[in-house]
């Protein structure tokens, strides 16, 4: 539960799931610029509140709901307590890559947004405003709800969140994933000499981020190198067949790098910040897109040892 208190009656939002990690920033006084439109070709339409501002990215256990199931139970509290709606949209009707870099969000890990999969939502009531993003990962749900209110807010006024009972490791052959972790064997040996490596088992659908349903021994044994070699990092590169636009295929293919990411962070505890995640398209191809076959080995996702040491 986040309940946000001015001067007025507390605004209380029920988070539609249990909460694995928060993250807060706040500011009394403070600004923050509310986004009021999508994007409109040249930037993101803002009414900037001051006052004393509240910004938290909540990592939810919401594996398989959409970002309409994270949204839509909040927009409603927000109607109920009589709030107005400014702006609603989803990832492409509110602008794709130039709106979300066009507002403020709260970094990664704390806030993960996939480029093609997000909503937003903006309100106001008299002096205050309230904005809510969300979004999702392969494993979790995420949600930055930022609010402008009247001063002061005082911190007693914010419990903490509830807490749930620790997730369960997730099984790997009858044996928890760090227990079960395969020697990196020969993705490892070819890390070590070439320094990237290409996830040949990764299957992914001509326009499509998702992993086709599997395990995939590559993520496995990739964690299994960074957990040998704990002084290195890696960036993972994700790649696309010439279907479609450059611009819509640089983003197709960061986020595939982002769910290679999130799986190794999520089920193998790979610490954040020793893995980035990139997209070039379909601009380094490693076979021919005039075939299916072709097609299929160019879309993927390689790493690349970023350490120089």
């Amino acid at each position: 539960m986040l309940a946000l208190v001015g001067r007025a009656a507390a605004l209380t939002l029920e988070l539609p799931a249990a909460v694995m990690a928060e993250e807060r920033r706040s500011e009394a006084p403070g600004s923050y610029a509310l986004p009021v439109g999508p994007f409109d070709g040249k930037t993101v339409p803002v009414r900037v509140k001051e006052g004393a501002v509240d910004q938290r990215a909540y990592r939810l256990d919401t594996a398989g709901l959409t970002t309409l199931a994270l949204l839509e139970p909040l927009r409603g509290q927000l109607l109920r307590e009589g709030f107005k709606i400014v702006l609603d949209c989803d990832a492409r009707a509110c602008g794709g890559f130039d709106f979300r870099y066009g507002t403020e969000v709260m970094p990664e890990p704390d806030m993960h947004v996939d480029l093609g999969d997000y909503r937003f939502l903006s309100a106001e009531k008299e002096s205050e405003a309230v904005s809510i993003l969300v979004s999702r990962s392969v494993l979790s749900g995420f949600v930055q709800v930022t609010r402008v209110g009247r001063m002061p807010l005082p911190d007693a006024v914010f419990p903490p969140p509830p807490t749930s009972a620790p997730a369960p490791e997730i099984e790997l052959g009858g044996a928890a994933a760090k227990d079960a972790l395969p020697p990196p064997g020969d993705l490892g040996a070819r890390l070590d000499r070439n320094g990237a490596v290409a996830l040949d088992d990764l299957v992914f659908a001509s326009g499509a981020a998702a992993l086709a349903d599997g395990d995939y021994a590559s993520i496995a044994a990739l964690a299994a190198w960074l957990a040998a070699n704990p002084d290195k990092t890696l960036a993972l590169v994700g790649h696309t067949d010439a279907s479609g636009s450059l611009v819509a295929n640089i983003a197709l293919s960061e986020r595939r790098a982002d769910l290679v990411r999130e799986v190794l962070i999520d089920r193998y505890g790979v610490e954040a910040a020793r893995l980035t995640s990139e997209g070039v398209g379909y601009l380094a191809p490693r076979a021919s897109n005039q075939t299916e076959d072709g097609r299929q080995k160019n879309r993927r996702v390689e790493a690349i040892v970023t350490s120089t040491r």
